[in-house]
């Protein structure tokens, strides 16, 4: 799951790690309007979270302008405006959920799930392929009803190929789900990355097989 943070101040860093960390993100942060608005732009993010107070405007004028060009990521606000017509004023504009600073690190990351779990949206179902389950609420992956470990972007890895199982995903498709802006990502690091996937998948008798079309991509497919 990639999450775009649009917020100037550094106290949400440590929001940052914990989603990385305990959740499975790969997070992406932008600090004000313009360089959100091209990130939007440029990438397919899985929600975002907007603080309404940034240096170059309101986050509110960029919700309004993300569903006026029919982008229905879904928004969650944080700002410190606790009125009841602000709420409103946000909801009623195109955000799907409003948090009022100052609040709770495991509160922030628990809403932004719901938001992935709700009609449509990336989390809250279970993606099968042969004798694999995974289970994108968790993240858990089991192979014949066994619980098998993996790594966060084995996971995320694996979720973007059983998405479209039979079908060629590009390599840039591939890297802008599993890569954050500021990640340091060697040329061959896709590469190793499959490998290591597969050979776990193999290990723990997965029935699937993880195809590498040269030049184009990979690709997820059931053995029999």
């Amino acid at each position: 799951m990639r999450l775009l943070l649009v917020e100037d101040n550094d106290r949400l860093s440590e929001f940052l790690e914990k989603a990385r960390h305990d959740s499975g993100f790969t997070v992406d942060r932008c600090a004000s309007v313009t360089d959100a608005d091209a990130a939007l732009a440029g990438v397919k993010f899985d929600a975002t979270i907007m603080d309404l107070g940034l240096p170059d405007g309101d986050g509110l004028t960029l919700v309004k302008s993300m569903r006026g060009r029919g982008d229905q990521t879904p928004v969650l606000v944080l700002t410190a405006r606790d009125a009841l017509n602000d709420r409103v004023n946000g909801l009623n504009t195109g955000a799907d959920d409003y948090m009022v600073k100052p609040f709770a690190m495991e509160e922030l990351i628990a809403r932004v799930k719901a938001l992935l779990r709700r009609p449509g949206a990336a989390l809250g179902v279970e993606l099968t392929l042969g004798n694999i389950c995974l289970d994108t609420t968790g993240p858990n992956l089991t192979v014949a009803g066994k619980p098998v470990a993996l790594t966060r972007r084995e996971v995320t890895l694996l979720e973007i190929l059983l998405r479209r199982p039979g079908k060629v995903v590009s390599r840039s498709a591939i890297e802008d789900g599993l890569y954050g802006f500021n990640d340091d990502v060697g040329s061959n690091a896709l590469e190793v990355l499959v490998s290591r996937l597969r050979k776990k998948l193999i290990t723990c008798g997965a029935d699937i097989q993880l195809h590498t079309v040269r030049g184009v991509g990979y690709m997820a497919t059931d053995r029999a």
